[in-house]
């Protein structure tokens, strides 16, 4: 139950090596700041009751996080005095509190469930992973029995314990009863000279609680310190990404160089060609084929429909069913409905396109004077001939047809023939007097 699990995610760190003004916990994966895959991570079991512990002036991330409450750590003088902070936060609360990292995004909710089910056996457990690389990780100190003694830091590490290969990923589960009083009784006399957050493991001890450990895998808990990490973990993240909605039925061609969002929503049938990118909110229905070097955000795709190669579909965009957007075309805060087509090389912004018309290569909706953005409504069955363009605000009533070349200024009667283009005048024998003056231009 939500109300028995509260959690505190510790995210008041600059991130000084990421070497960014922004707080390491904003940077994204996946395009989503890290942060907040942690507190989705959390959500299923503890989003009533989540407390991020943020450094001074980070208001942007205070924002991120809402509506999960935020505490200030006026002074980071560690993992446990970090926690310590929330104490305010928590008041009374009794039942089961996680302690957890922002920047180790790829945690998931099953692995904190096993976490808080081996603590609701002993009151205490922590989360660890196996690596063959422990260096610089602090090693946990596992007896006989299997419960944990002793959490060690590298730095106070003796040289046995060093060779220890199981480590600790930073996130517990403890019994509220008793977090802050282990909190109070943590000393900074280590290397550090800090207050570790690690040391509850033989306060606890000490009053006859042993702590469970849950074991994970190394890559679930990477720690983001880097941007090579941060690159790293996109990269984890991507393929199980792709790997997830190719099981629902979604054929990559190339799965590699396809790039999702965490909420990207494509429906079973679509077909996927190489070098495609999704930024956020973006679905797309059943059938539909995206084909290669396309670029989608915030908008929706109907069934059956069809967009690029080269293709960029914008926000708040809207393409229907059976819907075709070529190669070359930008489609901007527009809707196209069903059976619509733009084949080539075009761009259609702030405009509402209806069912079975043809937008012709080289067409412009000119959607901007300088100041406002202006939105223009083309009917059912129009057809838009090639290289013209089509001056917002205007509305093109169902049936019409535009001439190829046309600049409309004006609206458009429904079935009427529209046409906005200089007459064309032929000079004969012009071209022959025209090259022979050039040439003896050439000569002098």
């Amino acid at each position: 139950m939500k109300n028995d699990t509260a959690a505190i995610i510790l995210a008041a760190g600059k991130g000084t090596r990421m070497k960014s003004t922004m707080p390491k916990v904003l940077h994204c994966i996946a395009n989503e700041p890290m942060i907040t895959h942690v507190l989705r991570a959390c959500d299923e079991i503890s989003s009533d009751n989540i407390i991020v512990v943020i450094g001074e002036g980070m208001d942007t991330l205070k924002n991120t996080v809402a509506p999960a409450r935020t505490i200030v750590q006026t002074s980071q003088n560690g993992t446990g005095d970090a926690a310590k902070s929330a104490r305010d936060a928590l008041g009374d609360f009794d039942g089961s509190v996680f302690i957890l990292l922002g920047d180790v995004p790829l945690i998931k909710t099953e692995t904190l469930q096993a976490l808080k089910d081996a603590s609701l056996q002993t009151g205490l457990a922590v989360l660890g992973f196996e690596t063959n690389a422990p260096h610089g990780y602090g090693r946990l100190v596992v007896e006989d029995d299997k419960s944990v003694s002793a959490i060690v830091e590298e730095k106070d590490c003796t040289d046995e314990q060093r060779a220890i290969n199981i480590c600790n990923s930073g996130a517990f589960c403890v019994d509220g009863k008793k977090l802050f009083t282990w909190l109070d009784r943590i000393e900074n006399n280590n290397a550090q000279g800090e207050y570790y957050l690690t040391d509850i493991v033989s306060i606890a001890r000490q009053d006859g609680v042993q702590c469970s450990a849950v074991i994970t895998n190394e890559t679930e808990v990477m720690g983001i310190n880097a941007r090579h990490q941060l690159a790293q973990a996109e990269g984890i993240l991507q393929t199980q990404l792709r790997a997830q909605a190719m099981s629902n039925g979604v054929t990559m061609i190339d799965p590699n160089t396809v790039y999702l969002s965490v909420d990207t929503n494509l429906g079973n049938d679509v077909i996927i060609e190489p070098h495609v990118y999704f930024g956020t909110h973006v679905s797309v229905e059943s059938g539909t084929r995206i084909r290669a070097f396309s670029h989608l955000e915030k908008c929706s795709v109907g069934q059956h429909s069809e967009i690029g190669p080269f293709a960029r579909i914008r926000p708040q965009s809207k393409i229907g069913n059976h819907v075709s957007v070529g190669n070359f075309i930008e489609v901007n805060r527009s809707e196209l409905k069903d059976g619509a087509k733009s084949k080539h090389i075009s761009y259609l912004g702030d405009a509402v396109i209806g069912s079975k018309t043809n937008i012709g290569a080289g067409t412009i909706i000119a959607n901007y004077d300088g100041f406002t953005k202006h939105t223009s409504h083309i009917g059912e069955g129009v057809f838009v001939g090639s290289n013209s363009t089509i001056i917002s605000p205007i509305t093109i009533d169902d049936g019409a047809i535009i001439a190829a070349g046309s600049i409309i200024t004006e609206n458009v009667d429904k079935d009427a023939l529209a046409i906005a283009r200089a007459a064309q005048s032929n000079l004969d024998g012009w071209a022959i007097e025209y090259r022979e003056k050039k040439q003896n231009e050439k000569n002098v």
